[in-house]
């Protein structure tokens, strides 16, 4: 047997973060929310996987701090070799 629940003033942002959730998962929204109680209450297929979390969006020092460390003595101006091209063509 199931049973029907209902939530109510559910606030704008949650609902359309829920929705933007569903919609990464591919999934319905109704779905999304069972697969949400399940995870939190343990309750369910014991075979189901959480659906990964979408990546973090890093900024631009983190970036930049990234390539400092990939490329510590920087790379060469591609000056040069634009300029060559330029004088091909």
């Amino acid at each position: 047997m199931s049973t029907n629940l209902s939530v109510k003033n559910v606030p704008d942002e949650l609902a359309a973060r829920l929705r933007a959730r569903a919609a990464r998962n591919r999934r319905s929204l109704q779905r999304e929310l069972l697969c949400i109680l399940e995870s939190v209450t343990g309750f369910g297929d014991a075979r189901h996987i959480p659906a990964p979390t979408a990546p973090r969006t890093l900024t631009i020092e983190e970036i930049a701090a990234r390539a400092r460390a990939r490329f510590p003595a920087g790379t060469e101006s591609s000056t040069t070799y634009i300029r060559e091209l330029r004088d091909k063509g």
